[in-house]
């Protein structure tokens, strides 16, 4: 067990001032990048793709959430350019690390949703599928955010050192209790849903092998939507999770100088899993073909357009005959893939 002499760490100021002009660095590629691609895509589901019309209500959700943790990048890169993790005033402390803490939740919660969907849509393909059911209604996207509001809660309930868990202080129980609550929501919201989408990758993989040739495709096709998924769980949130997880054995273990190295390396791969917001748009297009060619219409030139959506309309998830006429103004017909 660690018991260095040395002083206790400050939780607000950097402990490497290069390490975090890097980090700044990259978030500012994050954020120049995350930016105009969120607001394209917002654009493309609210005026082209209209996805009310279009069951894709869950996937609307999740560039909602990508967006606002777009928004919060500038106050991220500000903090670490000074050579502060986390804002000294209190309430701004507070009120970033309950949107990350929120946004993160509803990205995770409406993918895993998403999964799911494609699970009962193969796996126990005749039997009533809920989750269709439900994404077609604004109503269930509400309750899911709303759900998420009291797991994030505890992130603004007590006055704890720059935002962290167990920091080294006299502490009273409930900042105790409320550190510990705080750690069982960020831990458990990534490794519940990762289960779950190992299990609903294996069983949509299970039963492709059973599949004849015919149905191969369109299962293929479902199965490279779970795994996206699954990859952007293991490259954003699982390295943050296992460093996380470092940070607090060497905190409670009083480790000082380790915990000056678990840190910077936990700082990283939270600034790693920000890119979160650049990779779900892969998502979009492996969940849904229409917005793909909504997207394609409206943004690729020319040149490329016509060869993109013809690639994609002869894809085996088309259900209805469409063509490439008129796509210089107003994109072809998207009911033409299955939802």
């Amino acid at each position: 067990m660690c018991n260095n002499t040395s002083p206790p760490n400050d939780t607000c100021h950097t402990p490497n001032a290069a390490t975090y002009q890097v980090l700044s660095s990259f978030m500012i590629v994050e954020f120049i990048l995350g930016l105009p691609l969120n607001l394209s895509v917002l654009y493309i589901f609210i005026f082209r793709y209209k996805f009310w019309k279009n069951n894709c209500v869950f996937l609307f959700n999740i560039v909602v959430a990508d967006f606002l943790l777009v928004v919060c990048l500038p106050v991220k890169i500000h903090h670490y350019q000074h050579n502060l993790r986390h804002s000294e005033d209190d309430a701004l402390c507070r009120l970033m690390h309950f949107m990350l803490f929120l946004n993160r939740g509803a990205s995770i919660g409406f993918l895993i949703t998403l999964s799911l969907d494609r699970y009962f849509s193969v796996v126990h393909l005749g039997r009533k599928n809920y989750v269709k059911v439900f994404k077609k209604s604004p109503l269930i996207s509400v309750l899911i955010w709303v759900f998420l509001l009291p797991l994030t809660i505890p992130t603004m309930l007590s006055s704890f050192d720059c935002c962290n868990s167990f920091g080294r202080r006299e502490t009273t129980t409930l900042e105790v209790f409320t550190d510990t609550l705080r750690e069982i929501v960020f831990f458990s919201q990534i490794i519940i849903p990762f289960i779950i989408l190992i299990y609903c990758t294996s069983c949509i993989i299970s039963r492709l092998r059973r599949k004849s040739i015919g149905e191969k495709a369109k299962l293929r096709r479902a199965v490279f939507a779970v795994l996206s998924v699954a990859i952007i769980f293991a490259i954003c949130f699982l390295p943050c999770t296992v460093a996380r997880l470092a940070l607090l054995i060497v905190r409670l273990k009083n480790c000082q100088d380790w915990e000056n190295m678990v840190v910077q390396v936990y700082d990283a791969l939270m600034v790693l899993s920000y890119a979160d917001c650049l990779l779900d748009p892969l998502v979009y297009c492996f969940c849904n073909s229409g917005f793909k060619v909504a997207y394609i219409s409206t943004f690729f030139p020319p040149c490329l357009r016509k060869r993109l959506i013809t690639s994609t309309s002869t894809t085996p998830m088309v259900t209805t005959t469409t063509t490439t006429a008129g796509l210089g103004a107003k994109p072809i017909s998207l009911q033409m893939m299955e939802k």
